[in-house]
């Protein structure tokens, strides 16, 4: 195929009782090609529980996927080879990920580790909001190196009752995770040691219950842009590269104002040459489009996208940009768009992969 990506799918398959069922396979791996617009299934797996997240080596020959089990007090993480040779997939090891509700992960930019956040819910157990692994020469996970806890509460009583660790993203710089806790409304810096350690660096605030679940990354290292589930805005901030502290520059509206009651924000991504921010809404059922001044961070609306289906968890682009990836939890399908590069704008192109409660999808060229 030309353009060939690899496409890497991780659905429900267990039921828990805050999602709308679970009629997922696991993890799945599919072909696409950018320019017809064709998909095939390359291979799958059910032996893995709830992959709600996953991460990928650059060429995708390793997968780290996140069970997220309602009643585990503790996660696990697992590790799986891809050969694209065969098309197969094989089981490498799993790790506790000491805590529960593990909701998210991210490999280091230098490949030698593996961060995890696990949201958490009650008490009991190693209740870590983020937990550091190593890698072995195959790409096993080692027991853990490291972990952190998080204490604190938010205004909404519901949702912030607690510390909630929702993705843990490393800067572009390297050696800085940012932790977005949505339970307390903090963006919380790590600097990460060569042995995995991590010692806090700062803790930035977000306006009270605002929520924040995940974040993208400018390339000029400059610029976060957060994702808060709570409030559904999307914030713009400024990061101090060697303290680890963030600064609000901007906040917009995720939804038009008739929808923020019924809205819950989702994943965020941003495009490759750092001009726009897509993030997913859940219940107005949308991708938004923001452009991003290149010079202030700060940003405008470019208009608002029904995502292909309904509650979309989860965005992914094509390495080149040229396309948008939206996994649609409770439409059972991850619908595939076409991205202006010029305006930022999407163009449902009518195909899809058809899979049930798709969680998590990742590209790899």
């Amino acid at each position: 195929m030309r353009k060939a990506c690899l496409v890497f799918v991780g659905s429900l398959n267990r039921e828990a009782p805050y999602f709308q069922g679970a009629r997922g396979v696991g993890l799945g791996v599919y072909g696409f090609d950018e320019e017809t617009l064709e998909t095939r299934k390359l291979a799958e797996t059910n032996d893995i529980d709830n992959p709600t997240f996953l991460s990928l080596t650059p060429d995708g020959s390793r997968i780290y996927a996140n069970s997220e089990v309602f009643s585990w007090r503790e996660g696990t993480v697992s590790a799986y080879s891809f050969d694209r040779g065969s098309g197969t997939l094989a089981y490498l090891n799993k790790q506790p990920s000491l805590g529960s509700i593990t909701a998210h992960n991210t490999i280091t930019r230098d490949g030698t580790k593996l961060l995890v956040a696990n949201y958490g819910m009650g008490e009991g157990g190693p209740d870590r909001a983020v937990a550091v692994y190593g890698f072995d020469g195959e790409g096993a996970l080692s027991a853990p190196l490291a972990s952190v806890s998080h204490k604190g509460t938010g205004p909404n009583a519901t949702r912030q009752e607690r510390s909630h660790a929702h993705s843990v993203t490393e800067t572009i710089a390297g050696g800085t995770a940012i932790v977005a806790d949505l339970g307390i409304d903090r963006l919380v810096s790590y600097r990460i040691g060569q042995n995995g350690s991590l010692v806090k660096l700062a803790e930035s605030a977000l306006p009270p219950g605002a929520g924040p679940r995940h974040i993208a990354l400018h390339p000029n290292g400059r610029f976060v842009f957060v994702m808060n589930e709570l409030d559904s805005t999307v914030a713009s901030m400024a990061l101090d590269n060697a303290t680890g502290r963030l600064s609000i520059i901007d906040t917009k509206p995720a939804v038009p104002a008739e929808a923020r009651d019924s809205n819950h924000c989702a994943d965020i991504q941003i495009s490759p040459d750092g001009r726009f921010v897509y993030g997913g809404n859940r219940g107005h059922d949308s991708v938004v489009i923001m452009a991003v001044d290149q010079q202030t961070g700060s940003l405008s609306l470019v208009g608002y996208v029904p995502c292909g289906g309904a509650t979309p968890r989860n965005l992914a682009l094509t390495p080149s940009g040229g396309h948008l990836f939206s996994a649609n939890q409770n439409a059972d399908r991850i619908s595939i768009f076409v991205r202006d590069a010029g305006n930022g704008m999407l163009t449902n192109t009518g195909r899809s992969i058809e899979i049930g409660t798709p969680m998590c999808v990742k590209i790899v060229a």
